[in-house]
């Protein structure tokens, strides 16, 4: 899958490693991938495997060890404008309306107010968030909030939108009609989205491509396209054929992380 010329995000051997109770724990090892620019990537496995210290990475918030990643043509170093991040925990500051949460990040960038209100209004239309402009994030349900975070991150227009989990904690149906809402934006936007999930149905759902994980030292397992039509239906047999592709591959890895614990507890 690295075939891409000028990948909208390069991912070059990059390996992360933390120190934890007096020991080098490997998190991430020799990770190599070519993104190219409007793909939408799903990063898949189980807990453990360093799907959110890969995203974090990219991101900038934890740069890699060894390695480098280059994301719309610079190195990544710290955060940047032009990586958005969506956290499954919503991350908005309490104090400040849906409206003002959305525009936030507009006014440190020093919009002008005439521009700032046409940005939030067209973005809260977007997400159906406008009869709700002016409650604040504790009167709104789970699914209202992450709306409000994907416009705040949509609001500052990066070009690459980094995902970790952000549906996980929502009710089935709120996560599906979420999901449609992101396929919606994405398909009009054009954004790259990096998407972490540890559901198999959630990955084949939204990805153009998904890359499987192993479990301690997180590699690349499995590096596949998703050729199904869209809009896709979770009942037809080609899809649940890729279900049980990826959910054997998956499965691998948990055991692996089984016995690793198992291994670890004989060794205390």
């Amino acid at each position: 899958m690295n075939t891409t010329a000028n990948p909208h995000i390069r991912i070059d051997h990059v390996g992360k490693l933390f120190q934890t109770a007096g020991r080098d724990v490997v998190a991430l090892q020799d990770i190599d991938l070519a993104i190219p620019r409007g793909q939408f990537v799903c990063l898949l496995g189980p807990s453990g495997c360093g799907k959110s210290t890969l995203l974090n990475a990219i991101a900038g918030f934890a740069p890699p060890t060894s390695g480098q990643i280059i994301a719309d043509g610079k190195l990544v170093q710290e955060p940047g404008p032009e990586r958005g991040m969506v956290f499954q925990e919503y991350a908005l500051f309490p104090w400040m309306t849906v409206e003002d949460n959305v525009a936030f990040g507009l006014e440190i960038k020093g919009m002008p107010k005439a521009q700032i209100a046409a940005t939030v209004a067209r973005l809260l239309q977007m997400l159906s968030l406008h009869d709700f402009r002016q409650r604040y994030p504790k009167d709104l349900s789970g699914g209202m909030r992450q709306r409000v975070a994907i416009a705040r991150v949509l609001a500052l227009d990066s070009p690459i939108m980094l995902m970790d989990e952000p549906f996980g904690a929502l009710d089935a149906l709120t996560r599906r009609n979420l999901q449609d809402e992101l396929l919606r934006i994405w398909a009009e936007l054009k954004k790259t989205i990096i998407f972490v999930t540890h559901s198999i149905e959630e990955a084949i759902y939204l990805a153009d491509r998904i890359v499987v994980m192993t479990y301690r030292p997180g590699t690349v397992k499995r590096d596949l396209l998703v050729e199904l039509a869209r809009p896709r239906d979770p009942a037809d047999p080609a899809f649940n054929d890729l279900k049980r592709e990826l959910g054997m591959l998956v499965m691998e890895e948990q055991q692996r992380h089984h016995h690793d614990e198992l291994r670890m507890a004989a060794v205390d």
